[in-house]
């Protein structure tokens, strides 16, 4: 059904944010809502999908661009799902990538805070590999 619901109560269905739903549309990633007689946006149940869709893409970490791409091939399903696949391939590597960086920036601050021996900030090894990227025992931590 569209035409039917305001744009507060599609951002409350699909738990974001009104200004959330109008940048969606600017860029494309929502279609532009039919409009009231008062020049109200007015959605349908379709839009509050479309929304949780993007919304779960984002939450697994998908760049605006690539749920672009997502949802350009969702409107064609009689397509191979190859190029779908191709676009969570990259994510799991870029997924992978920040796992790896975050795993080092563990190993790094545990290295820290273990030489830390809780003394006086002037010989805090805290604060001096903070200020000293050469003391830390990993160089790719940094972004």
């Amino acid at each position: 059904m569209k035409g039917v619901l305001t744009i507060g109560r599609v951002a409350k269905a699909a738990g974001c944010k009104v200004q959330t739903i109008r940048y969606y549309e600017q860029i494309g990633l929502l279609p532009r809502p039919v409009r009231s007689e008062g020049n109200q946006r007015l959605y349908g149940e379709d839009d509050i999908g479309r929304l949780l869709f993007i919304r779960h893409a984002r939450e697994l970490g998908f760049p605006l661009d690539a749920i672009r791409d997502l949802l350009s091939l969702t409107d064609k399903p009689e397509h191979s799902c190859a190029a779908v696949d191709a676009i969570a391939r990259t994510q799991l590597a870029q997924v992978e990538r920040r796992i790896t960086r975050l795993t080092s920036l563990k190993a790094e601050l545990e290295r820290m805070i273990e030489q830390c021996s809780g003394g006086k900030i002037s010989d805090c090894q805290v604060i001096e590999a903070l200020s000293d990227h050469s003391r830390c025992s990993h160089d790719n931590h940094l972004s």
